[in-house]
């Protein structure tokens, strides 16, 4: 019966929450478009877009590669940089707090699936800060009204009702950390954002440079929610202190992903969209698939999994020394912390694996420039969206009407 109710709080809402911008309709925007048409120009930015390698440098590259992997990290200290991963991350905001990254005020551009469409987030793009956004209004499909279950109502009051700013549900929500509550099902009707029609979670949200410039851009649409975790509670503490966070809107959480019998605090199939921005780099390569599988869970059919990391021979790959290589494309920074550097090949086979439709999966090739020591950086990221498939809304649609139906 849980099942059953867990299709028919997320199905139903898939025919009725604000429709999304889809992966064919970008907005207009400048950044992206620098192309490198005069090789005597080169130093005149700091960046160019769209850089296509000469097969001279991709080979230098390899050989890069080849010879800092040449010699690999002892395995006794593998598995302490593996069981000791979230305190590495820790100590890196505890140092860095929320200095060390910029905010993304590039999602937008890569990711309008991020905006759910209606009139009062149209209103709102137009007034961002990002003005060189521009939205382009007949890509905006009618906002249908989700109407609420009547438990969620009374919920959403006591949470927005508080006066320190924590909602009830977030503050039941710490209770996660005890076991008694680990073993208890989740109750669906009091989760938090629950009244909310269109859900997002960003995995490994760090000290939020992805969080505040959605939460801001969104501040006034009322059927938002957006959740964020990290395993590292030292970042999340950046999270809900800043300025910037609301629990009426946003439920930030300490988690690992890669431990699935921890529970989120809200059911599987809720989500409409989930961020994993250079996060998945960061994961032991075994234990990849196993996230993704689970992620894909926690989609409504339908909903988007947006994703950008690392590609294969990044500037980052390019500058490890040997000695820091965990095994093939994984190495190990100085502080602790991990990274992988994916291919086009590798991160559709992953997705895919889950169940996953491939939507977008393209290399994103720039050159990086430092115009006062005349070096030349090439930076690769791999970025993708995959989509939960919209036949299984109707497959569980027919399971709920006909045990509706039946009594």
């Amino acid at each position: 019966m849980n099942v059953i109710w867990r299709n028919y709080i997320s199905c139903p809402r898939i025919r009725k929450v604000p429709h999304r911008y889809q992966s064919g309709c970008h907005p207009v925007a400048p950044l992206g478009s620098r192309i490198l048409t005069d090789p005597t120009k080169v130093f005149e930015h700091n960046m160019w877009d769209h850089m296509q390698w000469s097969k001279e440098e991709e080979e230098a590259a390899r050989k890069t590669v080849e010879e800092n992997s040449a010699v690999r990290v002892l395995s006794e200290e593998q598995v302490k940089y593996e069981s000791e991963a979230s305190k590495y991350w820790d100590t890196f905001y505890k140092i860095h707090k929320n200095k060390f990254f910029k905010d993304r005020n590039w999602l937008l551009r890569e990711f309008p699936e991020i905006l759910p469409v209606g009139q009062k987030t149209e209103e709102k793009v137009k007034e961002l800060s990002w003005n060189h956004v521009k939205i382009n209004t007949e890509s905006f499909f009618s906002k249908m009204h989700c109407p609420t279950m009547p438990e969620e109502k009374i919920h959403y009051k006591e949470s927005s009702g508080s006066s320190d700013g924590q909602s009830k549900a977030g503050s039941d929500f710490s209770k996660l950390d005890s076991e008694e509550y680990r073993e208890r099902p989740l109750k669906t009707e009091l989760f938090p954002g629950s009244n909310a029609a269109f859900r997002i979670l960003e995995v490994g949200c760090g000290a939020g440079n992805s969080v505040f410039p959605i939460l801001n851009t969104l501040q006034n649409v009322p059927e938002f929610f957006l959740y964020c975790c990290d395993f590292a509670s030292g970042a999340v503490e950046l999270v809900k202190s800043h300025a910037s966070y609301r629990a009426s809107q946003c439920c930030a959480f300490v988690h690992d992903v890669c431990d699935h019998g921890l529970p989120y605090p809200f059911p599987d199939g809720t989500l409409d969209v989930i961020l994993l921005v250079f996060v998945l780099s960061s994961i032991h390569p075994d234990r990849m698939q196993g996230v993704i599988n689970r992620l894909s869970e926690l989609l409504k059919p339908g909903g988007m999994l947006l994703f950008r990391d690392y590609g294969r021979y990044d500037k980052t790959q390019l500058r490890f020394k040997r000695g820091h290589c965990l095994s093939e494309n994984f190495y190990v920074r100085g502080d602790g912390t991990r990274a992988y550097f994916f291919t086009k090949g590798e991160v559709h086979n992953m997705f895919c694996k889950a169940g996953l439709d491939e939507k977008q999966n393209l290399v994103d090739r720039r050159l990086q420039v430092n115009r006062k020591k005349k070096v030349k950086m090439h930076r690769v990221w791999v970025q993708g969206k995959f989509q939960k498939p919209l036949h299984l809304t109707q497959k569980s649609s027919n399971l709920v009407f006909s045990v509706l139906s039946h009594g």
